[in-house]
């Protein structure tokens, strides 16, 4: 796959765009990693992504968020064995859900920078980073009944990396290729760097 975003280069560190504010509308691509690199999720097999029971605890929790936070809606996402691709649509604060998705929704600059692991509350205009901190919570309690009721992998302290990369989705060309990116990312993990048995 032409990779026009380098997404898959060694990228996965905060990028925050300083001056921008992360709770206004917009389409934002963003990935996640487990600390560690830690392979939790399931395999990669033949190119496609095969999730075990936790990865799709995972998908599901994702897919609970928008029950959460009125104003936001989900779009391409994938989970891999240690890390998630996901778009997240965040929508204008009043009547904001009642608008249609689109390029209305692509592009918009304010100013404001978000830490990953900002504990997220119900309020209907959520951050970037009250949805990802959420979700990091919600999944790492999840995770926890897992490894206590299920015998699922342990983890080190937390679950996921402090922090997280994110990508302003500015037109719909870029949306396109962004959802691209995220349905092919199994076909590319054997060259990802977030793969442990990478080689560099």
């Amino acid at each position: 796959m032409n990779n026009r975003y380098d997404l898959n280069q060694p990228r996965r560190k905060p990028i925050r765009l300083k001056g921008y504010d992360y709770g206004r509308a917009g389409a934002y691509f963003i990935s996640i990693v487990t600390q560690g690199r830690l392979c939790l999720f399931g395999d990669v097999v033949g190119g496609e992504m095969y999730p075990n029971d936790a990865g799709k605890m995972i998908g599901q929790v994702w897919d609970g968020m928008p029950d959460r936070f009125l104003s936001i809606e989900m779009d391409e996402f994938v989970v891999m064995p240690n890390h998630i691709h996901r778009v997240i649509i965040i929508r204008q604060s009043t009547l904001a859900y009642d608008q249609p998705v689109g390029a209305s929704l692509v592009g918009a600059q304010s100013s404001s920078d978000i830490h990953s692991d900002t504990r997220a509350t119900t309020r209907v205009a959520p951050t970037l980073g009250d949805v990802v901190g959420t979700y990091k919570s919600l999944t790492t309690t999840e995770y926890g009944k897992g490894v206590r009721n299920m015998a699922w992998p342990p983890f080190d302290k937390r679950l996921w990396q402090r922090n997280y990369y994110d990508h302003i989705i500015r037109n719909d060309e870029e949306w396109d290729r962004v959802r691209e990116y995220i349905s092919g990312n199994p076909m590319l993990w054997k060259t990802d760097s977030e793969n442990p048995s990478t080689t560099s």
